[in-house]
Parts: C-alpha cells; structure tokens; sequence
C-alpha cells in the first residue's frame, strides 16, 4: 500500500524536509515536494536534508531535497516543483495524490491548500511549529472540521521562524504525529481527529476533539461550499511597480497589522528601522521592507513577485 501511495509535500523546511526523509525511508511510492525558497545558512540548524554544499551552491530546496531523498531511497519517486502555491496553480499539484502534508509557513497558503484538498476530497495534515510549540490535525473530507472552520479556534500566531526562531526537538515532534497519521491513512486507518498542541520547552501538552467544530456553513467543507480561498481576489496580489524595482503585496484577507509589535519582534534582524503612526520601513539584506498597517508592505530591491513574496511571509505569518 505504501509503495502505491502518493503523497505532496507542501513547503521544504524544517517540517517538510523530516516528513519528507521519513516517508521516503517508509518505502512511500511517489513523493512531491513543492516549495519557492532555496537553502540559505540559517537553514540548516534544523532542515535535516541540507548541508553546506547545497548553500554554496544556492540550490532550490525542492531540488536539494530530491537529490538527497533520491540517495536515500532510489526505488521510489521524487518529484521536485520549484514553484509558489497559490489559488491558480494548487488544484493541478494536488490531482491525483492520495494525501498532502502542510509543511508551509503561512497561513494563507495553508488555507489555499485546505480549500482544494477538500475540493479534490483528499486528506490534508496540517502542521506547524514555532520557538518550542508546535500544532497538528488531520483534516479528513467529509469528516472533520477542515482549517477554515477552525480558523478561529486556533491561537493566534503572529511571529515566524525569523523573528523567534525555532529549536529542532519540536520539529521533531510535530513531524512524528504528522507522519503517523500519514501512514495510518496510507495503510486504511484513521486517525484519531483530535488536534493536539504541545510546547516541549514548557512540558506542555493538550488535546482537543474538536469534531462539534465543523461548521454546516463552512465556505470550504459546509453543505454550500465555494472554496473561497481558490477565488483570485482572496489572494495576495503582487503589483510590479514601474520603473522602481520594487513590489508591493496586498493580502487578500483583511487583516490589521501591528506594526508596533512587529518592529520589536524585527530587532536584530533588519537595520536603519523607522517606525512612525503609519508604517515601519526596514533594511533586510539587500531589500527595504516597508509595512502598513493594513497588511500591505513595498518589497524595494526586486521586481519578482515570488521572491518579494518569500521576504513577507519571512517576518507575516
């Protein structure tokens, strides 16, 4: 069964890449790892795929992650998509996969994802982790409350990898239960549908059956759904503006930003900070990022979309 499946991968970090090396190891038949970034030094402190090699060499982590899963494992297939997730591009990656494993960085994609994997009817693990804390459930089409339902049950994460960082035994951890619940429903098991939190600095655990969570009148899984996370205008929208080498990101979800709290959490990572009652500009390698508080943010430095796109979501979650 397990040599038949075919399962994607959604982001090649620090979730993706351990999901990934254990599910290869498991004699999976077909993986796809899709994620936009490549291997940077910073990476490497907990995405056990990499090595210094892959830095030097700039490689693509869906690429660097296939070339090392196929060392490990060279009677299966790895698929490597260099590619951002979105609305247009999502429902042709997830046809014909028999699971997807959320190991993404922001919640719009997550969300994106949650909207075609229970369009297509298959199974969707979310997971994440931050600092010492980490976070699963697995989401099962007509069965369980899906992300969208439990959007506003979820505590509120307003920090990334970048700005708190993030110890590898919580990868580690979330990754064991992400895996578990993947081979049970590889091998015709269900897991149980309970979403569990733990924060493994603290010795904290807790557990939540959270099935009178689904929704009736969910957009994504209710009795009428629109999947409106698919739709092109809930989407970030990435404007090149002309003659500037710069991008400017509009979320599509409406969200207010706080740019106080933001500027402490970007101490020591960004330089020549400016905050004032409208926005907060900052120096981040070779780009100045500049935030509003309605969510929108000048990339300045490039006219790449996606690229512009990974510095956002590196500081947004």
């Amino acid at each position: 069964m397990l040599k038949d499946a075919r399962v994607l991968i959604v982001g090649a970090g620090a979730l993706g890449t351990s999901s990934a090396e254990m599910l290869a190891r498991a004699g999976v038949g077909q993986i796809t790892i899709v994620d936009r970034d490549y291997v940077e030094w910073s990476n490497l402190q907990r995405q056990q795929l990499y090595t210094e090699k892959d830095v030097q060499n700039k490689l693509p982590k869906a690429i660097a992650a296939k070339q090392r899963l196929e060392e490990v494992n060279s009677n299966i297939v790895i698929n490597g998509m260099v590619a951002d997730v979105n609305g247009t591009n999502i429902e042709e990656m997830v046809n014909g996969q028999g699971l997807i494993l959320d190991a993404t960085d922001n919640f719009e994609t997550r969300l994106i994802i949650n909207d075609a994997a229970v369009k297509a009817g298959i199974p969707f693990l979310f997971g994440a982790c931050i600092a010492s804390y980490g976070i699963t459930f697995p989401i099962i089409p007509g069965k369980t409350p899906c992300l969208h339902c439990l959007i506003n049950h979820l505590p509120a994460q307003n920090q990334t990898c970048d700005t708190v960082g993030v110890i590898s035994p919580i990868v580690q951890l979330v990754t064991a239960y992400q895996v578990t619940a993947a081979l049970k429903l590889l091998t015709g098991h269900e897991p149980s549908p309970l979403l569990q939190s733990f924060d493994i600095w603290k010795d904290e655990k807790a557990e939540i059956n959270v099935t009178t969570l689904k929704n009736l009148n969910c957009p994504t899984c209710g009795s009428n759904p629109t999947f409106p996370f698919l739709a092109y205008e809930n989407q970030t929208k990435a404007a090149v503006l002309c003659g500037r080498n710069t991008v400017q990101l509009r979320p599509g979800i409406d969200r207010e930003l706080s740019i106080e709290q933001l500027s402490q959490r970007l101490k020591g990572l960004t330089s020549e900070m400016v905050l004032n009652p409208f926005l907060l500009s900052c120096t981040f390698e070779d780009y100045r990022v500049v935030f509003f508080k309605d969510g929108r943010a000048l990339i300045h430095g490039t006219s790449d979309p996606v690229q512009a796109k990974a510095i956002y979501h590196r500081f947004v979650e």
